[in-house]
């Protein structure tokens, strides 16, 4: 079962999906238990796989970290928080944090693109 975290505990990820916007990154960090790596990815490829479906996801790719690490980070950008939170409010969906082995630690966040002149562009 997939528990959740925060990193910034000034904004939770439920209140940010409350917001108006998109398009939106999910940027979302999970911590696997020592030996369950592939058990990790297995449960995050059925989730992938799922979203995909809802034809509001724009892109998905998953990381992992190197050197024996045991972090993995979903970036997957979204139309709108609208459509993310139709999408994570299903029974279905639900069902999914279950493939998840014991101990997996989620820390999702929402962001979108920031301007910054003669750097990078910004929505």
């Amino acid at each position: 079962m997939l528990n959740f975290g925060n990193l910034d505990g000034s904004t939770h990820f439920r209140d940010q999906q409350k917001v108006k916007a998109g398009p939106v990154t999910i940027i979302n960090t999970f911590v696997a238990p020592e030996g369950k790596e592939d058990e990790v990815v297995a449960a995050w490829t059925d989730d992938a796989e799922y979203m995909k479906k809802s034809g509001s996801l724009l892109s998905v790719q998953l990381y992992r970290g190197i050197g024996g690490s045991r972090l993995f980070t979903n970036v997957a950008v979204w139309k709108s928080t609208e459509h993310l939170r139709a999408a994570l409010g299903t029974p279905e969906f639900a069902s999914h944090l279950e493939g998840y082995p014991v101990g997996t630690v989620a820390y999702p966040h929402l962001y979108q693109k920031v301007a910054v002149e003669g750097v990078c562009e910004g929505e």
